[in-house]
């Protein structure tokens, strides 16, 4: 063939392979439309329990319906829908699934400076109830769905939406029901979903974290036994001084660290991006000599990082006694364990109690584990590959593996061999500490971060997606 024909088709089929790459969308447009979706999802309460996630269910699926996108209703309870919708792809790939979940924690309304519900645009910022936790995934997945359709992008795989209710007080009728009764609609090579974040200090961004790992909630009770008595006559053995020390001992242990993959790498790149103060600290937990002078300093100033490098233990409730002047019998405490996803809790416990070495004291399960085992996202993936793409693009920011010391529902979805991502928005470090954060009497994000968590979403799934 003449060299002139195959530059020729050479020219050609480079041309058939970027006429299929994703046309970024006109984000002046989009905006606009992302608050007045996101604003209106904040003003729908749904705060678990009860839930009533339907509201948003029912929101989601009129927008969907506008837009031709086919969706569907799944429900165990019929105030708590969820709903999933499907783009086609031509199968050459597996489907990718982007999650957000619809409920909310409660809130103590005399707290809140703007009604939780009001989604309150202030200084740059969005207040509510859910702004971060989860309807900013929530709507970004929403908006990444409208703009794949809009767009008429090929795609390799399907991409699949669920908004899931539940994750915050009761898996049952979300994430649960669906793995349990309807795994076809979801099942998903990949998956992104919360747990991430874009971390911003002093206006300055400093590095993306996404979730490759969580912990498992386990719940422990202590219970100690000792003689009843008079208030008048103190005992010794009181069942709540053996209690009280027991909890002493357990609180202050410094379990066995034990990193992973994620955890490793974590802070191997952390350290690449802190002050020379703090990167010496976190190189040193990898140097014996040194380690349990930086896990000590964590433990005392950084208990989120702290809690990464180990199974962790937090008293969290007492019951004992019924009145001032008896001596109860027996007295409990409850523990909020957090389990490596490796972790043999049997031999866990073992060592609490040499810990504790109180024959009066006994650990007990308080509760079963809603939240199956579930192993470590690859770090190495296709999918890890484009968030460091899209992180470096939107943000210019590196990414950073965490293993998440709270609990997703991605749990149940990696324990099916989905390789699960959690993702979030720019998020300033200083809003934590000032009651800004998931969870706390206010919260709030950066309008900004609602519309650049929007172009991340894109920028990942069009990758991971778009016909090549």
């Amino acid at each position: 063939m003449p060299r002139c024909a195959i530059a020729f088709f050479a020219v050609l089929a480079l041309s058939s392979a970027f006429s299929s790459a994703a046309t970024p969308p006109d984000w002046g447009k989009v905006d606009p439309e992302t608050l007045r979706h996101y604003t209106a999802l904040i003003g729908l309460d749904t705060t678990d329990p009860p839930g009533n996630e339907t509201r948003v269910a029912e929101y989601v699926k009129k927008v969907f319906d506008a837009e031709g996108i086919p969706s569907v209703l799944l429900a165990k309870d019929p105030a708590r829908a969820n709903i999933v919708a499907r783009l086609k792809g031509n199968g050459s790939k597996k489907p990718l699934l982007i999650v957000g979940h619809s409920d909310t924690v409660k809130v103590d309304v005399a707290k809140w400076t703007y009604p939780p519900f009001s989604a309150t645009r202030k200084d740059g910022y969005i207040y509510g109830r859910g702004t971060l936790d989860d309807k900013d995934n929530l709507t970004a997945a929403m908006m990444t769905m409208l703009l794949l359709k809009r767009s008429g992008i090929k795609l390799d795989r399907d991409v699949i939406f669920l908004s899931e209710v539940g994750e915050e007080a009761a898996t049952g009728p979300g994430i649960q029901f669906l793995v349990e009764e309807h795994w076809k609609e979801i099942e998903a090579e990949i998956c992104l979903a919360e747990g991430g974040l874009v971390s911003r200090r002093a206006g300055q961004v400093r590095y993306a974290l996404v979730q490759t790992a969580e912990k498992l909630p386990n719940a422990l009770v202590l219970k100690a036994k000792g003689p009843a008595g008079h208030g008048s006559r103190p005992l010794r053995d009181n069942a709540i001084l053996h209690l009280s020390r027991a909890v002493e001992k357990i609180a202050m242990w410094d379990p066995p660290m034990r990193l992973n993959d994620t955890t490793r790498y974590y802070f191997e790149k952390l350290a690449s991006v802190s002050s020379p103060e703090e990167a010496a600290r976190y190189n040193a937990l990898f140097d014996t000599a040194k380690s349990a002078a930086a896990r000590d300093y964590l433990a005392e100033h950084e208990p989120g990082n702290y809690s990464m490098l180990h199974t962790s233990i937090s008293p969290n409730m007492f019951t004992a006694g019924y009145q001032i002047n008896v001596i109860p019998s027996t007295a409990e405490a409850s523990l909020d364990v957090r389990a490596l996803p490796d972790e043999d809790m049997p031999k866990f416990i073992e060592l609490m109690k040499q810990v504790i070495n109180d024959p009066s004291i006994e650990i007990e399960p308080l509760r079963r584990n809603q939240r199956p085992a579930a192993g470590t996202s690859s770090i190495t993936s296709e999918a890890y590959r484009a968030l460091e793409a899209a992180n470096k693009k939107v943000y210019g920011a590196i990414t950073i593996p965490q293993m998440a010391t709270g609990a997703t529902d991605m749990s149940f979805l990696r324990a099916k061999g989905v390789q699960c991502y959690g993702i979030g928005p720019m998020i300033d470090e200083e809003d934590a500490p000032k009651g800004f954060g998931a969870h706390s009497d206010q919260e709030r994000i950066l309008e900004e971060g609602l519309y650049k968590f929007v172009r991340l979403n894109w920028e990942v799934v069009t990758s991971l997606a778009a016909a090549k």
